[in-house]
C-alpha cells in the first residue's frame, strides 16, 4: 500500500512557512488598512493573528521534521552548513513565535491593541528577512552541498559542491 506522506517529509513541510513569511506582511498592512477605514480590530486582526499562528506552527513543524533527518543527512554532507542551518531554523521559530504573541496583544482594543499591531506588522516584514535566511541556508544543503543525494538510489556523487550521477550512460550516439 502506498503512502500518501512524503519522505522525506521536511521538504515538502517547508514551504508553508515559507509562503506565510512572504505572505504575511499583505494580510498585515491590509488589515492595518481595513482596521484605518472601520473594521472591527477584533474581528480582522484575528485573521491575521490566526495567521501568525499558522506561521509559528509551520515553522515549528519544520523545525522538528528537518531535526528528524539530520542524522541521515550528515551521513553524506559535513556537519557545519546543517548546524548553520538549523541554527537559522530555530531563530525564525522563536521570533515568529514572539511575533505571534505580539500579535496576540494587538486583539485587544485602544492603544495598546494599536501598538501591538503596528509591531505585529513591522515584525511580520521582519520575518520575511528571517525566512530568506532560513530558505537560503536549505537551498545551499541541497544544491551546493547535495544533501537531496542523502535519500537518492546511490548512484549520486557529491563532490566540491558538485552533484552529478555516477551511472554510466549508453546511447546510439555513444557508438559513433
Amino acid at each position: 500500500m502506498q503512502s500518501f506522506i512524503p519522505t522525506p517529509l521536511h521538504p515538502a513541510i517547508v514551504h508553508l512557512p515559507i509562503a506565510l513569511s512572504v505572505l504575511l506582511p499583505f494580510f498585515a498592512i491590509g488589515t492595518m488598512v481595513a482596521i484605518g477605514r472601520g473594521a472591527r480590530p477584533l474581528k480582522a486582526w484575528g485573521i491575521t493573528t490566526a495567521l501568525f499562528a499558522a506561521l509559528t506552527l509551520s515553522s515549528w513543524l519544520a523545525v522538528e521534521t528537518g531535526e528528524q533527518q539530520t542524522e541521515r543527512v550528515e551521513q553524506v554532507i559535513a556537519e557545519a552548513p546543517i548546524e548553520t542551518h538549523e541554527e537559522a531554523a530555530e531563530a525564525f521559530l522563536l521570533f515568529s513565535l514572539g511575533v505571534l504573541g505580539v500579535a496576540a496583544v494587538g486583539l485587544t482594543s485602544g492603544k495598546l491593541g494599536t501598538v501591538a499591531r503596528v509591531a505585529g506588522t513591522v515584525g511580520a516584514l521582519a520575518l520575511v528577512g528571517a525566512g530568506y535566511q532560513v530558505g537560503h541556508t536549505g537551498g545551499k544543503l541541497v544544491y551546493q552541498y547535495g544533501a537531496a543525494s542523502a535519500y537518492t538510489d546511490g548512484n549520486t556523487v557529491v563532490r566540491a559542491g558538485e552533484v552529478t550521477t555516477d551511472r554510466a550512460t549508453t546511447s546510439d550516439d555513444d557508438d559513433r
